[in-house]
């Protein structure tokens, strides 16, 4: 089993053996702001591939490199104008860049999936801390079996991963709660691959762009993210439900209650005030409960389609996706 070491009371400990670990070419779950990681040197082929057998993830999916500092940053990929705006503005925080990989970056191909571009993110906490200490960029992919819910805890990963793992570093509950809002700047345009913990609408105030949705139905594989079906529970999962069968888990929002709902497996509401933050960081731990009802379905009530719902929205869609 992992060792898991509390950031909040031992961050020196936690810094030193996270980065011995990660020097080992060994994947190390960090906490971030958006989700917890499972972080390994982007730039060594044997950490890389061990994060993708550890997930159980296609070799084609790529994955996102977390960098310290702006220097870390323009070591490996080449910033537009656009793209160096986005970043100055909202990193560190949610916010992935896909940019193009400057030919003398230390970047394994592994991580970018032979792609020539990469996906290039500032974290916002511990993670970052350690990112400086190792010196080097992390690939870092949500810390939990590939396709299955993201953890928003310490707990989530050592249920999941934890008898594959030296060592979980816990944070507490992830803030956000949502993966990074993923854009790539073509040309003049200003495109979503993914949206998540930054508002799109943040994005277009900052540009004066409409920021372009993506293509959805047979979309080239550009950021993670992408797959069609992504982000499921055990259980089928039922959208805009309007009403609660017997024995279903009902995931509500707005403190509306659905009619049936009395006979449901569980009942939850990411947000009673209708809070979109508040609803985005409860996601996925609140489809983990529902999941360990032992329901054969969750039915998600009704959510919004502005700010962050859009995201929230995303996410259910695709683990209501059909399964391969």
């Amino acid at each position: 089993m992992a060792l898991i070491i509390d950031t909040r009371t031992e961050p020196e400990r936690a810094l030193a053996i996270a980065c011995e670990t990660l020097g080992e070419g060994l994947p190390v779950a960090i906490p971030t702001e958006t989700v917890y990681g499972l972080a390994a040197d982007a730039t060594n082929p044997d950490a890389i591939s061990r994060i993708y057998e550890m997930k159980g993830r296609p070799r084609f999916n790529p994955l996102i490199c977390h960098v310290a500092d702006f220097a870390m940053a323009e070591a490996h990929v080449t910033f537009d104008p656009l793209s160096r705006q986005l970043a100055k503005a909202f990193w560190p925080g949610p916010l992935t860049l896909i940019l193009p990989i400057k030919p003398e970056s230390g970047v394994h191909p592994l991580a970018s999936a032979g792609l020539d571009t990469l996906g290039i993110r500032m974290p916002e906490g511990f993670s970052q801390h350690v990112i400086a200490r190792f010196g080097r960029p992390l690939a870092a992919p949500s810390a939990n079996t590939s396709g299955k819910i993201s953890p928003t805890s310490a707990a989530h990963v050592e249920a999941d991963l934890g008898d594959k793992l030296r060592l979980i570093l816990d944070a507490g509950a992830a803030e956000i709660g949502l993966e990074s809002t993923i854009i790539k700047v073509d040309g003049d345009d200003v495109r979503l691959l993914r949206p998540g913990g930054l508002d799109v609408a943040d994005i277009e105030r900052l540009t004066g762009k409409t920021v372009l949705r993506p293509e959805t139905a047979g979309a080239a594989i550009e950021a993670p993210g992408m797959l069609a079906s992504h982000y499921a529970p055990g259980a089928a999962v039922r959208l805009n439900a309007a009403n609660v069968k017997p024995g279903e888990a009902v995931i509500r929002f707005g403190g509306k209650s659905l009619p049936g709902e009395e006979n449901a497996k569980a009942v939850l509401d990411l947000s009673p005030s209708a809070n979109l933050r508040e609803a985005a960081a409860n996601l996925f731990a609140y489809m983990k409960q529902a999941d360990a009802s032992g329901a054969k379905t969750i039915a998600f009530g009704p959510i919004p389609n502005e700010g962050l719902g859009e995201a929230i929205i995303d996410r259910i869609e695709r683990a209501a996706a059909p399964r391969e």
